[in-house]
């Protein structure tokens, strides 16, 4: 069964696109079939992230009628189908968002999981992803004005029948002063679909001369095993057990010296 989920938030900068990007990847990399769909088509981000911002055709062409959707859809990194907007300023002036649904049901039958890269705020162009979509999972940084705004974007959400699943805190540092993830829960009456740490690797991604998504670049990194636990959760599939060295107990080590000493 096809799932739709819009990755959404009250504000801007909070980590959408990075989330949808990695996410995305890493449900790939489990073995589902994946579409990404940059839906904020004023401001498209998605395919600087994947590297994949020449795209000749875009959202943008079939929201206007001029192309048939198969054909903005692309192969991305790590196993992805990707569907880029527009970067012209022109044609999003003549772009129709609320044909996005229609659009988006043409092609989710064909996989198990399509993400919408979602504007910020609550405009018209978020509506229609919000519309576009079967669930929504919200994402917040730990502090009172993104929590405000995020919840806001719920609200939006339950109204044009799109479920808010659950709420994944990014940019997280521990710090005091932090709104804990307990009471965002409460906030929010959703539950914690994962905590991303502040994480410099992140920044890194976007710097390198060749931009590769984080998932593919430092797999290992703590935003992206955050990352891959945020997939796993979204796809109810049992995360990899890492099993831990044993812990050498004193005597043993001692033992194991005089051992050495006698070769």
């Amino acid at each position: 069964m096809s799932r739709t989920i819009a990755i959404a938030s009250g504000k801007g900068g909070v980590g959408k696109t990075t989330l949808t990007a990695n996410v995305g990847i890493a449900l790939a990399k489990s073995g589902f079939k994946v579409l990404l769909v940059d839906a904020d088509i004023a401001m498209a981000n998605l395919s600087l992230l994947l590297g994949m911002h020449s795209s000749p055709i875009t959202l943008h062409d079939v929201l206007l009628g001029e192309s048939n959707v198969e054909d903005a859809i692309y192969d991305g990194p790590g196993g992805v189908k990707f569907m880029p907007s527009g970067l012209s300023l022109e044609s999003y002036r003549r772009v129709d968002s609320d044909r996005l649904q229609s659009v988006v049901k043409q092609v989710a039958g064909d996989y198990d999981f399509v993400l919408l890269d979602c504007p910020p705020g609550i405009e018209r162009t978020v509506m229609a992803s919000l519309a576009a979509s079967d669930e929504a999972l919200l994402i917040t940084m730990p502090n009172p004005p993104s929590i405000a705004d995020v919840l806001k974007t719920k609200l939006v959400a339950q109204r044009l029948g799109c479920n808010p699943i659950g709420v994944i805190i990014n940019f997280s540092t521990g710090e005091k002063g932090e709104v804990k993830g307990e009471d965002i829960m409460k906030m929010l009456e959703l539950p914690i679909y994962g905590v991303i740490p502040m994480d410099a690797e992140v920044r890194r991604s976007f710097m390198q001369e060749n931009v590769q998504p984080l998932m593919l670049r430092k797999p290992d990194a703590p935003a992206s095993v955050a990352m891959r636990k945020i997939a796993a959760k979204i796809s109810g599939a049992k995360e990899a057990v890492i099993a831990k060295p044993a812990r050498i107990g004193f005597l043993t080590r001692l033992k194991n010296i005089f051992k050495r000493g006698k070769k």
